[in-house]
């Protein structure tokens, strides 16, 4: 049996100057992205935070998005004012919810388990006009 190499990840050799400027040009506006998608989540944002599950409670998680960041824990009192990053703002606003399953019948008529929608526990509502 013959082994295939995969050449793909390799770095080809026969480059030209302008060919390997232009590699570092692209990599170097790939960094320039992620440094101002960095910066723009990592903004301060003031809001209102919102216990949708249980009024009046505490929420507390440990959460970091990027992995230069150091883990950090998060304790929100429902109704108080927070200033946060963006990114935990965005994160108690999507990823704070549990899917609510329903049954539907496909073509045969059999019934199917099916995601009918998605029930927030959290919400963070700015209090910053963009």
């Amino acid at each position: 049996m013959s082994q295939i190499k995969d050449t793909s990840l390799e770095k080809p050799k026969n480059l030209t100057k302008d060919q390997n400027s232009v590699s570092l040009s692209i990599k170097e506006e790939a960094k320039l992205r992620w440094k101002a998608l960095y910066d723009e989540e990592k903004r301060m944002v003031r809001g209102k935070f919102k216990d949708l599950e249980c009024p009046g409670g505490i929420k507390e998680f440990t959460f970091r998005k990027f992995k230069e960041d150091p883990l950090r824990n998060y304790s929100f009192k429902d109704g108080e004012i927070y200033e946060v990053p963006l990114y935990v703002a965005r994160h108690l606003n999507t990823q704070c919810s549990y899917p609510s399953h329903t049954f539907k019948n496909d073509e045969q008529g059999r019934p199917q388990t099916v995601i009918s929608e998605r029930i927030h526990r959290t919400s963070f509502q700015s209090l910053d006009f963009l």
